[in-house]
C-alpha cells in the first residue's frame, strides 16, 4: 500500500479549483478501490489544517462541525 505524501509546499500551491476537483471526487466516492478515497480524504483533511479558506465550503465531507459533548 502507498502512503499519502504531500508536503507543505504542494498544499500551499494549491487552488480553489484544485480543492473543487478533489471535493468532486470524494461526493462522487467512484474509485475502484478503498484507500483510493481514504487518500483523498487524508489530503482535503490536510488541506482543511493549512488552508482552511480552500475546504469551508465542503467541511461537509470531513465531518468536523464543531458540537458540543457536554
Amino acid at each position: 500500500m502507498k502512503t499519502l505524501g504531500i508536503s507543505r509546499n504542494e498544499i500551499a500551491a494549491m487552488t480553489a479549483a484544485d480543492v473543487e476537483d478533489l471535493a468532486t471526487r470524494l461526493e462522487l466516492d467512484n474509485y475502484s478501490n478503498a484507500f483510493e478515497g481514504l487518500n483523498d480524504w487524508h489530503l482535503l483533511r490536510a488541506i482543511a489544517f493549512q488552508r482552511p479558506e480552500l475546504v469551508e465550503p465542503y467541511i461537509y465531507l470531513l465531518d468536523l462541525e464543531p458540537y458540543d459533548e457536554a
